[in-house]
């Protein structure tokens, strides 16, 4: 089971930098806005540009896919129904609260943990290309719409097709699709810059934490709950039986999909939230409980499964 503290100690280590500099003010007041922007704008296109596009082609259509877009899409309906129809929350607080409950953290520590526990980073690819060509469109056309207004159905396409995360993952699963083999010194350049990503992502989510205390009265603590409760124990679950039973999976492919399912919720939630400037304590929280409850959820898969 080292394998699976090592991705944590990776991620926290990096958080802890991000706390650190924040807690000392060496980045000065607007770190966190640049880094948010460079995040979104530059850096995740990069990185979600060169996962993709030397992704094969095989993994990201496997029997995966479905499995985990189902489990995904069912925890953010049932989110999203208690958030509107129960708590009259607004449509673009509910969108962030629905991601974070089924919106999982693929890239940064998916592909670790796909390593250590599934022996093939591959594995994580069907549900990177998910959530980047699927959930984040729809949720950020959504947002787009909703915080600044576009009503119009041109401008909403638009922005979203514009959409610089929406742009790179589009292109990778181009030239994952299309076979074309990108030489070194295109691809090395792009993956330099992506590999930049991660770290300063997870370096603007310590930012984040500093001076803050988590569930803190009026911050949307049954949000974070709620949330946190789906995406750490409903969705492994439902996954699981949704493989088992739907989908006949067996096997590694049965363990793959339920190890994927019990990953915390994805650091771009958190990009989103901070972009649109909506709900952002709800997605900093959730991120934070699931990536700590997220060890103890993948060492009762791997005991069950393994």
């Amino acid at each position: 089971m080292i394998q699976i503290f090592t991705g944590f100690a990776v991620i926290a280590l990096a958080v802890f930098v991000g706390w650190v500099a924040g807690r000392t003010g060496v980045l000065g007041p607007g770190a966190r806005q640049v880094l948010a922007q460079l995040n979104f704008n530059v850096l995740a296109p990069f990185l979600l540009f060169s996962v993709l596009a030397t992704a094969d082609v095989g993994a990201l259509f496997s029997a995966l896919l479905p499995v985990s877009a189902l489990a995904a899409v069912a925890m953010m309906l049932v989110f999203g129904l208690v958030s509107l129809a129960i708590w009259r929350r607004g449509l673009a607080r509910t969108v962030i609260g629905s991601l974070a409950s089924g919106y999982v953290n693929g890239n940064n520590f998916g592909i670790p943990i796909a390593v250590y526990m599934l022996g093939d980073a591959a594995y994580s690819a069907p549900v990177v290309l998910l959530q980047l060509l699927l959930f984040a469109p729809v949720a950020l056309a959504v947002l787009g719409a909703k915080v600044e207004g576009r009503t119009s159905a041109w401008v909403i396409i638009r922005t979203t097709i514009t959409n610089p995360i929406i742009v790179g993952s589009l292109l990778g699963v181009l030239v994952a699709v299309t076979g074309l083999e990108l030489p070194p010194i295109v691809l090395e350049p792009i993956e330099l810059i992506g590999h930049a990503a991660v770290p300063l992502m997870l370096i603007a989510y310590g930012l984040s934490l500093h001076g803050q205390r988590l569930l803190k009265p009026g911050t949307g603590r049954r949000d974070v709950l709620l949330a946190t409760m789906l995406k750490l124990i409903v969705m492994p679950v439902a996954a699981w039986a949704l493989g088992r039973f739907a989908f006949g999976l067996d096997g590694i492919d049965l363990y793959a999909v339920t190890v994927l399912a019990a990953l915390p919720t994805a650091q771009n939630v958190f990009v989103f939230a901070q972009r649109y400037e909506t709900a952002e304590v709800v997605a900093r929280d959730t991120v934070f409980l699931t990536t700590i409850g997220s060890v103890p959820a993948l060492l009762a898969v791997a005991l069950l499964l393994g």
